[in-house]
């Protein structure tokens, strides 16, 4: 075999209140391709962090390769997008080399090469999706997510890098907001898996995050009111922005209209299901 296809999907994550834990798989998708090369060529810091991550963990000899990628998700955009690359450069030099590794172990190496799990996961598992610690690395459970569930994007023209919203957040929060935290992520994590998704509404406030990055996007406040008073089960800022999710059940459109309307910048809407399959290889 020589060439491999992988399509991954992007996703939206922290879900308000479950910050590095909770994600969604979204109906968008990176599909990166990679074929095996004669010689070695020049690839970008992210692909060649990756290619040494999954050579150095499966102790095989490195080998030259050529890749391309076909874009559906937007960059920098709280969207997953840079997980759905290293995923499918991981799961594309894996089958290139014999499915030497299983799905949990990829994972567990682009979650350490991400820096944070809760895109990594959905990316590779599909559906919601809820990362644990252990001592052996983090663990996945996963669910599905009805059809019955939109998610509308806001997807503003500003790029925000990971880095830079992580340093804005503080060191410390107060008790009683840690608790509230994590209240709002076991309402939001048990609605999912239950799929009882009416008991969503106003599980998604957060307070180890969202005021924070709201500095670097000013009209994160009133695109949330004005998406939940369009009817939107919650609204929250998608990982670390720009983009903003809402989830419904009903009346999509109008929510993406009145969210646009509320962001008063430039941006587009985007409206999408779950993904329920997680990252697809396809030999050529």
């Amino acid at each position: 075999m020589q060439k491999v296809t992988v399509r991954v999907p992007g996703s939206t994550s922290n879900l308000g209140p479950g910050f590095d834990c909770l994600g969604i798989a979204l109906r968008i998708h990176n599909s990166v391709t990679v074929t095996r090369a004669r010689s070695r060529q020049s690839h970008p810091r992210i692909v060649l962090e990756t290619a040494d991550g999954f050579f150095k963990q499966t102790g095989r000899r490195a080998f030259p390769f050529s890749y391309s990628i076909m874009e559906q998700v937007p960059r920098c955009r709280g969207l997953g997008g840079s997980a759905t690359v290293r995923l499918g450069i991981l799961l594309a030099l894996n089958r290139l080399s014999g499915d030497l590794l299983h799905r949990l172990a990829v994972f567990r190496v682009c979650a350490e090469l991400e820096g944070h799990p809760d895109n990594a996961a959905p990316a590779s598992f599909g559906g919601f999706t809820v990362v644990g610690s252990q001592r052996g690395g983090p663990t996945v459970q996963r669910f599905n997510v009805s059809s019955r569930v939109y998610f509308v994007l806001l997807v503003p023209d500003l790029e925000i890098q990971t880095k830079p919203a992580r340093a804005i957040l503080p060191s410390k929060i107060s008790w009683i907001e840690a608790v509230e935290n994590c209240a709002n992520a076991c309402v939001t994590t048990a609605a999912f898996a239950s799929q009882h998704y009416e008991k969503l509404r106003g599980a998604f406030s957060d307070h180890l995050h969202q005021p924070f990055r709201s500095k670097l996007i000013p009209f994160l406040p009133r695109v949330i009111a004005a998406a939940e008073k369009a009817g939107a089960l919650g609204t929250f800022l998608s990982g670390s922005g720009s983009t903003i999710a809402a989830v419904t059940l009903h009346r999509p459109q109008k929510i993406a209209a009145v969210m646009l309307a509320a962001a008063r910048a430039s941006a587009r809407t985007i409206i999408t299901h779950a993904d329920n399959h997680g990252a697809q290889t396809f030999n050529h």
